[in-house]
């Protein structure tokens, strides 16, 4: 598919955007680029495939869901500067 400049000034514009006249050839070259590699791909025969609902097969093995740290809230606290309720407490700096 051929893009000249009025249909890459006209596509710039649909998509809302600041084209400046210097780039509309380059622009019109890598949509061309683009285009052709679209009809590559639709080129490809698909008959037969099924459409995947995910990348994965779900047949993955996976790590069973278990804690594996341990709560160490009394020992990161100790070295807070100051401590309030199991929290930190910082200087207000935004008045």
């Amino acid at each position: 598919m051929a893009f000249d400049q009025d249909a890459v000034r006209r596509t710039a514009h649909l998509a809302r955007l600041a084209l400046p006249q210097e780039e509309v050839p380059a622009v019109a070259s890598q949509l061309e680029k683009i285009m052709s590699l679209v009809e590559e791909l639709s080129a490809i025969p698909t008959e037969g495939v099924l459409p995947m609902a995910h990348p994965l097969d779900l047949e993955q093995p996976l790590r069973p869901d278990q804690v594996s740290n341990q709560d160490e809230r009394q020992r990161l606290m100790a070295n807070a500067p100051a401590a309030e309720h199991g929290l930190f407490l910082v200087p207000k700096v935004i008045e």
